[in-house]
């Protein structure tokens, strides 16, 4: 008798449903009450999803948007496409965090910069094989800067290393390396591609690498999109954690930035290069 029903919805506008009634012999009050139930169905699913994405937007902070929403919706069991949950998102009056535009930063004179050995394929064949990192400014509530110096794994896009500081130098980015390190075991030998700014490029850092058997890599001049897998990772910290808060106390801000690095970024959030799956979960083949 589904069949029947079904035939009836398919074809209606061409024999109307009369006829159809008639000729199937089905009767109409049949037909009417499959179709109430379908649509209860269909509202209930609905209702679930809806549900469903207001509960992942909220536990996120709001930063999920509909791409994101829809692997996390994968996850728990329901397929949706990403033009659905988009309106549904709308519908429900929920917008991811808005990405605010990078300022300009200052480049000075280097000491000594190295070939750009990546040329924007940020695909490694293993983990602790190429690593990238840059700095970035956390701005405080009382209009001081702090700052972040991260490394990144371009093979499943880890926070290899993540520290914080008050000051954007090389001291920073050396106690950055020192600690990417710790978890070597003296065989690998890491690629290391930042910009040419003068913490990467300074005597200091450059000899550290060097004795340390790194191999710098360095994006050409004036171009961010050549460590654009470091720009994409910091838009995301700043708008996914830094930027839901005002802070005032600086070890509250260091601690977020943490938790965030090496405890939701590596461990739960989607990532897009890794297929959805998050960092932690990525085999080293």
């Amino acid at each position: 008798m589904i069949r029947r029903y079904q035939f009836i919805d398919k074809y209606q506008k061409h024999f109307g449903l009369n006829w159809l009634f008639k000729r199937l012999e089905v009767y109409p009050n049949g037909y009417y009450n499959y179709k109430k139930n379908r649509r209860s169905s269909a509202l209930d699913k609905k209702a679930k999803a809806l549900d469903s994405i207001k509960r992942i937007y909220h536990a996120h902070n709001g930063t999920p948007g509909y791409r994101m929403i829809k692997i996390y919706l994968e996850q728990e069991g329901i397929s949706l496409s990403t033009t659905t949950v988009h309106k549904y998102m709308k519908e429900l009056g929920l917008k991811s965090v808005v990405r605010r535009r990078k300022p300009n930063y200052k480049y000075h004179k280097p000491y000594m910069v190295f070939d750009n050995l990546l040329e924007q394929c940020f695909d490694a064949k293993a983990r602790n094989s190429v690593w990238c990192t840059d700095f970035t400014y956390l701005k405080m509530r009382d209009g001081s800067f702090r700052y972040n110096c991260t490394i990144l794994d371009l093979y499943d896009r880890r926070v290899v290393a993540s520290c914080c500081g008050r000051k954007m130098d090389t001291t920073l980015a050396i106690k950055t390396l020192k600690k990417a390190m710790i978890q070597l075991d003296g065989e690998e030998q890491i690629v290391l591609h930042s910009d040419r700014g003068s913490q990467f490029t300074s005597r200091e850092f450059t000899d550290f690498c060097a004795e340390t058997g790194v191999i710098q890599s360095m994006s050409k001049p004036g171009c961010p999109y050549d460590n654009a897998v470091m720009e994409r990772y910091f838009n995301s910290l700043k708008n996914e954690c830094v930027y839901l808060y005002s802070y005032q106390d600086e070890e509250k801000l260091f601690n977020d930035i943490a938790e965030y690095a090496y405890g939701w970024y590596n461990n739960d959030r989607p990532h897009s290069h890794n297929n959805g799956l998050p960092p932690a979960k990525v085999s080293n083949w």
